[in-house]
């Protein structure tokens, strides 16, 4: 009878183990992917800060909101290759569908709506509605033409926001 009650226990026990290091385990496993995920993070944040520390400023200007708030700065820099990049940087606006990041004239942007005619480039669709973010402008592109900078909802034709480039 001792016997099989000493069976019991160490049965129990190792069951019991069982049942608690599975959880350790997973914890572990996610707290390898949190770190990993922060590494990552921090190696584009470092990448991105030296490329903008490898860059000349061309043209800068804040964002106010149009339709939507939206807040930030647009900024056309010089890479050390000579590509032109925009980088939107403490950017916020609000979410919405088929969201574009645009360039075009200066005047263009005192509209809440986009006329079809009016001459832009398509740098893309928004990355994220917060944060750091960086778009390529094509080579070539002739920057004194395009004087602003829209955050423009093409599904229903609206202006999130406007940023009036000036030189820097």
């Amino acid at each position: 009878m001792v016997g099989r009650i000493k069976t019991g226990l160490a049965l129990g026990a190792l069951a019991a183990a069982f049942v608690f290091q599975a959880p350790l385990r997973a914890q572990d496993s996610m707290q390898q992917d949190k770190m990993q995920s922060d590494t990552m993070k921090h190696d584009k944040m470092m990448q991105d800060d030296k490329m903008m520390h490898e860059t000349k400023a061309l043209f800068t200007g804040k964002f106010h909101g149009k339709v939507h708030k939206t807040e930030g700065r647009a900024t056309v820099y010089q890479d050390a290759d000579g590509k032109p990049v925009l980088r939107l940087k403490d950017f916020k606006t609000s979410n919405g569908p088929d969201v574009h990041v645009v360039l075009v004239a200066a005047n263009a942007g005192d509209a809440k709506s986009l006329k079809s005619d009016t001459e832009r480039i398509e740098l893309g669709k928004l990355k994220g509605n917060e944060g750091d973010q960086n778009y390529e402008i094509p080579s070539g592109t002739d920057l004194t033409k395009f004087g602003a900078v829209l955050i423009y909802c093409e599904r229903f034709n609206a202006v999130f926001g406007v940023a009036p480039l000036e030189k820097f």
